[in-house]
């Protein structure tokens, strides 16, 4: 009878766990979605910004650019559970539109790369803030809505310090 009950217990404890797994587990496609891109969107500001680290002339663009790449692996980071939980497997690379900018900002030097480095950075995090004011309000997951929020916190400071560069040079 013992060893009945304990079959019965774990047995009820097992359909607990795989139910809150479930329930846990259940994103929209649009939560995916968003997820990718913002994981997409990491790369992207971390490799043309680790060029900016490189490249830039102006002792704001440079601080900013290293901003930048310390800033977006932590973003990256706060959002890696969510994709494993998710099974997104984030990209390694840049996107063929800012693989293109990267090459285009390859070529400039000295006060024209600040620049147009600058205005890339205001763009992106423009788009970037959209995105992430969309997903807060639409996601129906809690604990990836405060994650959201967090990063559009961290974005609308990103574009504002960009757009304030940006009016400097």
């Amino acid at each position: 009878m013992k060893s009945l009950g304990k079959i019965i217990c774990c047995s009820i404890l097992s359909i607990v766990v795989l139910s809150m797994t479930a329930k846990a587990g259940a994103q929209s496609d649009d939560d995916k979605k968003f997820l990718a891109n913002a994981a997409q969107s990491d790369v992207n500001e971390i490799k043309l910004s680790q060029l900016g680290e490189q490249k830039a002339t102006n002792p704001a663009a440079k601080a900013f650019a290293q901003k930048m790449v310390a800033e977006h692996n932590k973003m990256s980071m706060s959002m890696q559970p969510f994709a494993v939980f998710w099974g997104v497997t984030p990209p390694t690379d840049m996107d063929a539109d800012h693989q293109k900018e990267y090459d285009k900002l390859n070529g400039l030097s000295g006060a024209d790369f600040d620049k147009a480095y600058t205005d890339q950075m205001v763009s992106d995090h423009a788009k970037a803030l959209d995105a992430f004011t969309t997903e807060a309000k639409d996601t129906k997951d809690a604990k990836f809505r405060t994650a959201v929020l967090k990063g559009k916190t961290m974005v609308a400071a990103h574009k504002n310090m960009a757009y304030d560069l940006k009016k400097k040079l």
